[in-house]
């Protein structure tokens, strides 16, 4: 009996679990778990305590706040009495300048972060010049730089977009420079002894060993990108979801401003599952190995 060794690969290949099937098994894993069902209850009760509060028993320090049965309506009404809600251009006109403001802060913030990032974990002397710096600027609050975005950059928008980017950026670069930190000493040894060039180090064993990590990073930058987008609209905005929530409390229209915190939530919540998608869809060794 012989055995063909060049169908070996084929084989091996033909065996592996493509995205699809690898998503698939997931999926059911998730229903079959608790976690789905934890979830909504945990959101169920949660909307139960806040009627409670606010609209049963009408609690001091909370009967002050819309609850959630007066802000559903107002949202999903026809003829809203303050002027957002499903059916109104305005609110996604709202959701729009946000989406599109946050893209542009995350995107600058992934091109830049990342490879200072990677570069500061790789070469010991540029990460002496530049973590000082990094440490020192990281600190300072958003509503700090507003003056300053202001005076640099004209118009609201791009200055808004700049408070956004520093949110983002500096969680970005510290969590891929942790991922490259975190790669086993061994394997750089090995690729020393075995006589790699600077230029393999960096893209076979720095970029997919951080990985992980940067992913995570980008994860929790999403998540300080709309933190950060909501303080600069707040302040120098005329539409975004920032904007909205600092006006209806100014115009005591306090509907409005759950219906917009809300959906900064959900919006927050699918672009972080996003970014989840696509880090699983690039690891799909790690993600393979959980299959096993």
């Amino acid at each position: 009996m012989t055995t063909n060794v060049d169908a070996l690969p084929q084989a091996a290949e033909a065996k592996a679990p493509n995205s699809w099937t690898i998503a698939l098994f997931n999926l059911r894993l998730w229903l079959k778990s608790s976690t789905p069902y934890l979830n909504l209850l945990g959101l169920a009760g949660f909307v139960l305590l806040w009627y409670l509060l606010t609209e049963y028993f009408k609690v001091p320090y909370f009967e002050k706040l819309p609850g959630p049965v007066a802000s559903f309506r107002e949202w999903v009404s026809e003829d809203p009495a303050y002027g957002i809600s499903l059916y109104t251009p305005d609110y996604y006109q709202h959701i729009g300048t946000s989406v599109m403001r946050v893209l542009k802060a995350f995107v600058l913030a992934t091109l830049l972060g990342v490879p200072l990032g990677l570069f500061m974990g790789w070469k010991k002397i540029f990460r002496d010049y530049t973590f000082p710096l990094l440490e020192t600027l990281r600190p300072i609050p958003m509503l700090a730089w507003v003056p300053l975005s202001i005076l640099m950059w004209p118009g609201r928008e791009a200055s808004i977009v700049f408070l956004t980017f520093l949110g983002s950026f500096f969680a970005t670069v510290l969590n891929t420079l942790l991922g490259v930190e975190s790669i086993d000493e061994v394997y750089f040894r090995a690729a020393h002894s075995l006589g790699a060039k600077p230029r393999h180090v960096f893209f076979k064993i720095i970029l997919p060993g951080s990985l992980p990590f940067v992913f995570t990073g980008l994860q929790i930058s999403m998540g300080f990108a709309w933190f950060s987008l909501v303080a600069g609209e707040m302040l120098a905005g005329e539409y975004g979801l920032g904007y909205l929530i600092w006006n209806s409390f100014i115009l005591v229209q306090y509907p409005v401003i759950i219906i917009a915190m809300v959906t900064l939530g959900v919006i927050g919540w699918l672009s972080s599952a996003l970014i989840r998608l696509v880090g699983d869809r690039l690891m799909q060794w790690k993600v393979r190995e959980a299959c096993r």
